[in-house]
């Protein structure tokens, strides 16, 4: 799948690019259709100190886009959780379109 990180406002190193890179592969599974989609890697700041790690992923498919935020201590979590979010909106959607036909 082709995939834009963004980093905002600091800098991912490779190991981190590859761990999303290798989480977002496995959305091919569930839909293979998908197009193309964009991650979004964010340091928030406010109350929640230790868990200021956001994770976006927004992901094209025919017809739209899917999109899921995750915020966790560290942003391998929040990635795992934001893959396990979109992968049940992909079975759900996928299960739309076969119900459709």
């Amino acid at each position: 799948m082709k995939l834009q990180i963004h980093s905002i406002h600091f800098d991912a190193d490779v190991k981190l690019l590859n761990f999303i890179q290798k989480k977002a592969n496995k959305l091919d599974t569930f839909f293979e259709r998908i197009i193309g989609g964009e991650v979004y890697l964010r340091l928030e700041k406010g109350e929640h100190s230790r868990e200021n790690k956001v994770v976006e992923i927004k992901l094209f498919i025919p017809g739209g886009s899917l999109f899921v935020k995750e915020q966790n201590i560290s942003f391998e979590a929040a990635m795992d959780e934001a893959v396990e979010s979109m992968k049940a909106q992909l079975k759900k959607y996928k299960e739309k379109l076969t119900a459709k036909s």
